[in-house]
């Protein structure tokens, strides 16, 4: 039998924490001398601690906790639930470092102001090309949404090329349109957008079970390299919106994007940005 400072030392808990779990019945001493008021715990009680501990810690209110010890799960039940807690968490820390690196994105293309050079922006003519594609839909053209969707759909189209034999396919290019049409009134951000994962293929390659072949038409763009992660990629767009501003020319759809290189290390990434235009 332990008494309560003891008993924390051991828990590595706070007497003042183990009175408080006394008080919420969550866990009572074994014994309390009815003279001095004195609680005492025995080392059986560290397993109840530790499942108290581990579940708090990981997220559950105090009276969550009660609750899943009340209902005398077993060890692997508490395991499991810790495991399918644990994913909630890291899903959720993953969202949030996510959510940061485009804060701070923003902040470059913020400090950079009045510092984008538009001479990197040249007009040119994009001829006609077959692709093989896939196709998803995402909640918004915000970078949020847009890069879940297009890189696993970019892996799956891959696969699925490779599986069918095909080699030697490439660069990747995706391209956006909106979802339903509204004309004038659809602008990035305003609803759902289809995304386009295509892979540039020869005119052997016809459409299949698992991917379409289409051709995207022969377009006038106005275009500018990125050299960066995807997530870094507002300064660049800056420059290109700065050159259309001085321009006689106008957007006409949603920018493709050609990734010209893509190295394991996406900071290395190279990728030109492709706005389809016309005079003004």
């Amino acid at each position: 039998m332990f008494t309560i400072g003891d008993f924390a030392r051991h828990g590595r808990v706070s007497v003042r924490m183990l009175r408080h779990y006394d008080a919420l019945g969550l866990l009572r001493p074994t014994r309390v001398d009815p003279s001095t008021g004195y609680r005492h715990y025995s080392a059986a009680q560290l397993a109840r601690l530790n499942r108290i501990i581990a579940l708090k810690e990981l997220g559950f209110s105090l009276q969550q906790v009660g609750a899943i010890l009340d209902d005398k799960v077993d060890t692997e039940e508490l395991r499991g639930m810790l495991r399918l807690r644990r994913a909630e968490l890291a899903a959720s820390v993953a969202a949030e470092t996510a959510r940061l690196a485009q804060v701070e994105a923003r902040l470059r293309t913020i400090e950079e102001e009045g510092l984008m050079a538009t001479d990197e922006v040249v007009l040119k003519t994009l001829p006609a090309v077959r692709v093989a594609e896939l196709t998803t839909t995402a909640e918004s053209y915000e970078p949020q949404h847009i890069g879940p969707a297009v890189g696993p759909l970019f892996q799956e189209l891959c696969r699925r090329l490779e599986a069918a034999g095909i080699r030697g396919f490439g660069p990747g290019i995706a391209y956006y349109e909106p979802a339903s049409e509204g004309g004038a009134e659809v602008r990035p951000g305003d609803s759902e957008i289809i995304v386009h994962a295509a892979m540039t293929v020869g005119p052997e390659v016809v459409t299949t079970a698992d991917f379409t072949v289409v051709t995207l038409p022969e377009v006038e763009a106005a275009t500018i390299v990125h050299r960066g992660a995807m997530q870094d990629l507002m300064p660049t767009i800056h420059s290109l919106v700065s050159w259309l501003d001085a321009s006689e020319y106008v957007s006409t759809g949603f920018a493709r994007e050609l990734y010209l290189e893509c190295p394991p290390d996406e900071n290395e990434w190279v990728t030109e940005l492709q706005e389809p235009v016309r005079k003004a």
